[in-house]
């Protein structure tokens, strides 16, 4: 649709001559014979470029101006004007015009104006809708974190996801790459196709294939009605291969066929069927291994070794731990109706010191446990897992008459101890200062202070 203009002027001919040049342009054009008579038509409608003469009856242009941006600060003004003044001209840009023209007016001028003012508020549009669209769909996602490995898994994320190309996404278990294939399908140009997923692990092999590529009526004892497979059903979107390592040498040498040809052929069929779907996969396992002891076929493995993300385990990543732990006890404590409302000191660090060998899935589980036990507002160690609660620090201090202290601490000041500890603590929460503070027992002002101190603010 072209863009809608308003004109201003109190002066009938040239407005008459505006209006109709503009139309002669292709441009929706609208006149207006003063300054109310424009702020009735921009309440009535909203216009993309504003032009008004300044110096009218009653309201004059900067009037306008004024008026229009507060109405809606994104529409550009263009002023005109039959005198030329630079006091006005400079008044007229600090009220936010986007040009300023002389009259009478040169066409050429003119338009070049106009364009420059559409265009900029056209890649404004689109900046905004490109960035609402990322911030929603990578931040909406269950992809929670700051810290440095999950900021580099998001980054590749963003970079891998407008192109067709086949990821592979690796780590282990419980680690969310379900959630990673679900942003990557989310920020590509697929986003309005379907993202069909389907789990390698749960399927015995003599129901994979069938599942993945569909069967042909009769093609074995059940198979009454012909089925599409999760292929077909994933057409002009994406399919997420989950535990692709599970797969059987058969299963692999058929989706090898549908990565090169891009077509399928049913169980039971006869005739091969073209496919538009872009594969995600996934696997906890190590590829390269399962090649080298003939279990994974190694064309395969090439194939899908184009675009790797490796998702990190949690223990890597503890600084997003807390931020993981209150999103999971906001969730749980709404689902199960409790008054639930923050973990105590020893809860939120006995979570930050376990390892979580199984990784999310585990700290959303124990998480869910403790919000159903907790009695009060706070969750705390004794609603924990055992073996989580119990988990020794990675680096305990000795207490009092307990032994020596570290023999690395020993004739060491105070003040750089402190330092030493602050430092660590910061970069084991991914740089997070609110919950440094909170692990390290002082407020976040104090830690701010001490920072600017060693000169790390």
């Amino acid at each position: 649709m072209q863009p809608s203009i308003l004109v201003v002027d109190d002066d009938p001919g040239h407005l008459s001559m505006l209006t109709t040049v503009l139309s002669g342009w292709g441009y929706r054009v609208e006149g207006a014979s003063g300054g109310a008579a424009a702020l009735q038509a921009l309440r009535e409608r909203p216009r993309d470029l504003v032009i008004t003469d300044v110096r009218m009856a009653g309201m004059d242009g900067i009037e306008v101006l004024r008026a229009v941006k507060d109405y809606n600060p994104a529409v550009p003004v263009l002023i005109m004007t039959a005198y030329s003044s630079v006091e006005t001209a400079v008044e007229a840009l600090k009220a936010g015009a986007y040009d300023y023209l002389i009259k009478p007016l040169d066409l050429d001028v003119l338009r070049l104006a106009m364009d420059r003012a559409l265009d900029h508020v056209r890649l404004q549009t689109e900046n905004r809708a490109l960035k609402e669209r990322l911030g929603r769909e990578f931040e909406s996602s269950e992809i929670i974190g700051q810290s440095p490995p999950i900021r580099e898994l998001l980054d590749m994320a963003a970079m891998v996801a407008p192109t067709e190309a086949t990821v592979l996404v690796v780590g282990e278990s419980g680690t969310g790459k379900e959630l990673v294939a679900r942003a990557i399908h989310a920020n590509s140009p697929r986003r309005n196709g379907p993202l069909v997923t389907v789990n390698c692990a749960a399927l015995p092999e003599t129901l994979l294939e069938s599942e993945l590529f569909g069967h042909e009526k009769g093609a074995f004892t059940g198979a009454d009605r012909r089925r599409e497979g999760r292929f077909m059903a994933a057409d002009k979107g994406t399919i997420f291969l989950d535990e692709i390592g599970e797969m059987s040498p058969t299963t692999q040498a058929k989706l090898l066929r549908v990565i090169q040809e891009r077509e399928i052929e049913r169980v039971g069929g006869d005739r091969p069927i073209g496919v538009d779907v872009r594969i995600v996969a996934a696997t906890n396992r190590d590829l390269k291994r399962e090649v080298e002891e003939g279990r994974f076929r190694e064309d395969l493995y090439y194939r899908l070794n184009v675009l790797v993300l490796p998702v990190p385990p949690l223990r890597e990543r503890r600084g997003d731990i807390p931020l993981l732990a209150r999103h999971f006890l906001e969730k749980f404590a709404r689902k199960n109706r409790k008054n639930v409302t923050e973990f105590s000191h020893g809860a939120l660090e006995a979570l930050v010191r376990y390892d979580w060998p199984g990784n999310v899935r585990e700290l959303e589980n124990a998480v869910e446990r403790g919000v159903i036990l907790a009695v009060g507002e706070y969750l705390t160690e004794r609603e924990l897992p055992p073996g989580v609660a119990t988990m020794p620090a990675a680096h305990p201090s000795p207490a009092a008459g307990q032994g020596p202290a570290a023999p690395d601490l020993v004739g060491q000041p105070l003040e750089d101890i402190e330092q030493r500890a602050i430092l660590a603590t910061l970069k084991e929460t991914g740089g997070n200062k609110s919950e440094a503070a909170r692990l390290l027992g002082i407020t976040r002002a104090t830690l701010h202070k001490k920072l600017k101190k060693y000169g790390k603010e």
